[in-house]
């Protein structure tokens, strides 16, 4: 009897020990090489996140040379990190089969970068200046909308930018396009000044961005594997935020070495001080909110300002079921 038991007990180990250890297999492909804009994803493989969510993650970075959204598509990858709405919403008018289910970024980090002492204070200013550096995606659609929402905008000051700071550094009466938590670094530190700073959501431009994406037959069919993934991802943003992130940077740095510890140490702080990660919704029911009235208002002012056709079901491409729940609020010091 004794034998049974010590062979029951000891299959039944055995058991409990497989299941604990049989994770799912996850590939998440982000849009742009490895940056602290990614970092909840790789403090929640640093920390075991994931692993506690049954998960065992692979984050396949993105860069010049990467397709990641095709391999979604493909289904050799799992999620995608979309950049903004206006991603999801040309995929519907393509026809595209995709679905948000999460975004980490209340706030899109798009911004315009001036030089000090120009007479600019509001952002209504811009359109005083001559020269606006913008790539040409941005001139056909947050250009568009700036034209729609505020007067003064016109197309003469388009100037194509080349990912290189040069002509706006020589000009101080231009601005140029930027993401908030990278470019000023670069400015201030090879143009020794502070620039001036005009976050396009702070004016009105309300898409959510850094969305989690799917194929929408993946998510109906893995709703708990979705669901996992979208909870420990933001668990993950939460501790990268506010707790021990040192591991998680090192990975960062492993998949990108021309990462600074400096502009990591500016993203994340210029990610908590302009709220991109924490604001709106995602105060009160946590990262990674969603809601419909924010998401028909963003719709509302694209096809006021003609970047997007109007009688688009926006609900078909984007899902709140697996957000908005409050999940990791506790871990917010």
């Amino acid at each position: 009897m004794r034998i049974l038991q010590t062979i029951g007990f000891t299959a039944a180990t055995l058991l409990a020990s497989t299941s604990a250890y049989a994770l799912d297999e996850v590939k998440f492909g982000t849009n742009w090489l490895a940056q602290a804009e990614h970092g909840g994803y790789y403090q929640a493989v640093a920390d075991g996140t994931y692993e506690k969510y049954g998960l065992k993650v692979e984050i396949v970075q993105g860069g010049p040379q990467a397709a990641n959204r095709a391999l979604l598509l493909a289904g050799k990858i799992d999620f995608y990190m979309a950049g903004n709405m206006l991603q999801p919403l040309n995929a519907l008018a393509e026809d595209i089969p995709v679905l948000e289910v999460a975004a980490i970024f209340q706030k899109d980090p798009q911004v315009l970068i001036a030089h000090p002492d120009q007479g600019l204070e509001k952002f209504e200013d811009l359109a005083k200046l001559p020269t606006i550096f913008m790539g040409k995606d941005g001139f056909a659609s947050y250009f568009q909308w700036m034209k729609s929402a505020y007067e003064g905008f016109r197309d003469e000051q388009y100037k194509p930018y080349t990912f290189n700071p040069g002509p706006f550094l020589a000009d101080k009466q231009s601005a140029q396009q930027g993401y908030i938590t990278s470019e000023p670094y670069a400015i201030e530190t090879e143009g020794g000044f502070k620039p001036k700073l005009f976050l396009l959501a702070d004016a009105g431009f309300e898409t959510y961005s850094t969305l989690i994406e799917g194929r929408k037959d993946f998510v109906e069919e893995n709703k708990d594997l979705t669901q996992r993934f979208v909870d420990a991802t933001i668990i993950g943003w939460y501790n990268y935020l506010y707790g021990d992130n040192a591991a998680a940077n090192e990975l960062i740095k492993k998949d990108n070495p021309e990462m600074t510890d400096g502009q990591l140490a500016f993203s994340i702080e210029t990610m908590k001080s302009f709220g991109l990660v924490e604001s709106g919704e995602a105060l009160e029911k946590g990262i990674g909110c969603m809601t419909d009235e924010h998401q028909k208002a963003f719709y509302d002012s694209m096809v006021k300002a003609g970047v997007v056709k109007e009688g688009i079901d926006i609900k078909a491409i984007y899902t709140t079921e697996f957000v908005c729940k409050g999940v990791g609020m506790d871990l917010k010091k």
